[in-house]
């Protein structure tokens, strides 16, 4: 019987704050790709985005690091990476992903490596080898289904990195209540290509927590218990982290890839 692939599922976004939704998607991401029979998840990256995305509202990394490392405290198998929000500008979904794949590859290397060098008389027996040898990992992206509307925006990608994120390394995408992903897929040519790239899961029991009607109850000094992890609402209580001014920040400004994109057509 063939190895299962593994699979690394990374999900990009704001985690402004992490909330229990962003959490269960990784769970149901798992359970998919593990009932297709041709699938093992090793592993979840949470990659919170850099602080010059321009999103409003958006706090420094720093607490979104801290508040998804304290949320993820519980998982065995998720953890947050900073690396996308250390970086001096905002990156590219595209190259977060290429990122992450080059350590997959790093990692898988050492393994193989290791195989080698703990097996040295098997080098002949390619039967033996072929069961114990580690299997090149993928590297999935995570997302909501609203994440494919976003395709459709204007300026905001490269339709390059949209196809290099189908064709090269997948989507997993999680429906949401009144949203219709297979449509999306169906209505985009690029998209309908890799359609066998893209797997969509239905979220049977609905939960549409959403950062910002959280942040917006916490500024008016509402409970957000068993929205948010309590590890997390201590944070937030202790750093004052979510305020009417913390609100504010970014209002008014373009999105980054927006503005880097208006400045190359102008």
């Amino acid at each position: 019987m063939r190895s299962r692939i593994p699979v690394i599922l990374l999900a990009c976004g704001s985690f402004n704050p992490t909330t229990n939704m962003h959490m269960r998607l990784f769970e149901l991401a798992r359970d998919h790709l593990h009932q297709t029979g041709r699938y093992q998840v090793t592993e979840g990256i949470m990659s919170p985005v850099s602080d010059n995305y321009g999103k409003k509202g958006l706090v420094s990394a720093r607490h979104r690091v801290a508040m998804a490392k304290l949320a993820l405290e519980t998982s065995d198998w998720i953890r947050v990476d900073p690396w996308e929000s250390e970086q001096d500008t905002w990156t590219e979904t595209v190259k977060v992903l290429r990122h992450h794949y080059n350590e997959a590859l790093r990692v898988f290397q050492s393994k193989k490596e290791f195989m080698r060098n703990t097996h040295p008389t098997e080098s002949s027996a390619e039967d033996s080898l072929s069961c114990q040898q580690p299997v090149l990992p993928e590297l999935k992206l995570l997302c909501g289904a609203d994440f494919l509307q976003t395709f459709k925006t204007p300026n905001l990608w490269k339709e390059e990195d949209i196809k290099e994120i189908v064709e090269k390394f997948g989507l997993v995408c999680i429906s949401r209540a009144g949203s219709d992903p297979s449509q999306l897929i169906q209505e985009s040519e690029l998209l309908s290509k890799f359609q066998h790239n893209i797997f969509l899961v239905r979220e049977w029991i609905q939960n549409e927590i959403s950062a910002t009607q959280i942040r917006s109850a916490l500024c008016r000094g509402l409970s957000v218990k068993y929205l948010i992890p309590d590890s997390v609402i201590a944070y937030i209580a202790q750093h004052n982290v979510y305020t009417a001014q913390s609100e504010r920040s970014n209002e008014g400004r373009l999105l980054q890839p927006l503005r880097l994109q208006n400045r190359t057509i102008n």
